[in-house]
């Protein structure tokens, strides 16, 4: 295959159906919506058939636990994605959205109207449930989107995009709206970065070392994060009850998400009530715990943590631990070695948890919940199209309003300017 001269035929494709969609009505993107989350439903058993063939080839690769991990579907996943869908169709379609108007002295009125992005290149690893998720969200905002999934979920990308294109062509809307990349080829990856001409932006979803790679070598603009090391610190006014379960959970309920906690911050004055019930729970789950010279006084089979442990995203289960003695030390630790994804405080203080939500800088501070909600699906936005902690245009999870930008309109009334 020459892929130069495919991914320039992908290209034209995709910037030709990003007008059609820029002009569709709301009732059309949502009929489409609906029509794959049903299709997805009516052929779960079909997409569970090509992600066993995935994970199959995949453990022959021995591909990562965190990889398998974010590769496997089930039941559950596949009944999400139809949900994400139906969420994204009832959301409120921002494009065409005017507002900001002001009259100037001049009489004209000056606002602005929310318009597409144009064409998304979507480039992500495992997670099959993106080809899902990013479709919707960009069919919803008017987008056209070229897919590259990776080559360890290939025959289940390629079944759900499908059924994608099915549910377009249902509606009445171009297929080529929504293309993935019918090569494993990374030399398409190296084309679709650098077609400004065709791509509008690119959202990379993977490991570091893809994002970084994209980001170094993409002359199209790029929405990501390079890594998701998340904080939860347990204040000294903080309800014990609500720690630990919280501390728990933002670590355990699963290792591999980007919104998983990876170091927890503990309050000299509570770190002995709600490290031993913790290290409890963390050891019956097989986690290993990494402190300070402090938390190992509380917790002798603690290994030495080192200073790189506080600067790694383990996606394992494996936490570190360290003692602070007031909150801005913890902040300052926060804003010091995280990665400005997610970060949460549990306190009872509401002084306390202003001064966090103001002086953290991250993509989504939280306070007395768990990391782990730090998701388009769970924000209520259907799904994401990948989280950025970039701060220009998105930041967070990225949902519809992230995949549009605004532009400036004029009202007048024969006004000229003198």
């Amino acid at each position: 295959m020459d892929i130069q001269a495919y991914m320039q035929e992908v290209g034209r494709k995709a910037r030709q159906a990003s007008r059609a969609m820029a002009k569709a009505e709301t009732r059309a993107k949502d009929a489409a919506l609906l029509a794959i989350a049903a299709g997805i439903e009516a052929n779960a058993q079909d997409l569970l058939a090509a992600n066993a063939r995935d994970m199959e080839q995949a453990r022959t690769d021995g591909l990562e636990p965190a990889l398998l991990d974010r590769l496997q579907l089930t039941e559950k996943t596949i009944a999400s994605m139809a949900e994400g869908l139906r969420q994204i169709a009832a959301l409120r379609d921002p494009i065409g959205e005017m507002g900001d108007f002001k009259f100037r002295p001049t009489g004209i009125q000056v606002g602005k109207m929310r318009v597409p992005l144009g064409v998304v290149g979507i480039i992500y690893e495992a997670r099959p449930n993106v080809t899902a998720d990013a479709a919707g969200l960009c069919i919803k905002s008017g987008n056209a989107t070229i897919l590259r999934g990776g080559r360890e979920a290939f025959h289940c990308n390629q079944a759900i995009a499908q059924l994608v294109k099915s549910g377009l062509a249902e509606a009445g809307l171009p297929e080529a709206a929504v293309q993935i990349i019918e090569t494993p080829d990374r030399a398409a990856v190296g084309e679709l970065i650098t077609m400004t001409e065709f791509v509008d932006v690119i959202v990379p979803r993977g490991g570091k070392g893809l994002i970084e790679r994209i980001a170094k070598d993409a002359r199209v603009p790029v929405i990501k994060h390079l890594d998701g090391i998340c904080h939860v610190y347990i204040d000294d006014e903080a309800d014990t009850d609500k720690a630990v379960r919280i501390a728990d959970n933002a670590k355990t309920h699963r290792y591999a998400p980007c919104n998983t906690m990876e170091t927890l911050l503990v309050h000299a004055n509570a770190a002995q009530r709600v490290l031993l019930p913790l290290a409890d729970i963390y050891r019956a789950k097989g986690v290993e715990l990494r402190g300070c010279a402090a938390t190992r006084d509380i917790l002798p089979d603690a290994i030495a943590a080192t200073e790189e442990d506080w600067r790694t995203e383990y996606l394992a289960p494996i936490l570190s631990i360290r003692i602070v003695p007031d909150l801005d030390t913890a902040m300052d630790h926060i804003n010091t070695y995280g990665s400005h994804h997610t970060d949460a405080i549990v306190t009872e203080n509401y002084t306390k948890a202003r001064r966090f939500l103001r002086e953290v800088d991250s993509a989504s501070v939280m306070v007395n919940a768990s990391t782990r909600f730090a998701d388009g699906f769970e924000y209520g936005l259907g799904a994401e199209i990948g989280i950025s902690t970039d701060k220009i245009h998105a930041r967070g999870p990225v949902g519809l309003e992230g995949l549009t930008s605004e532009k400036w309109i004029v009202l007048g009334n024969g006004e000229v300017r003198v």
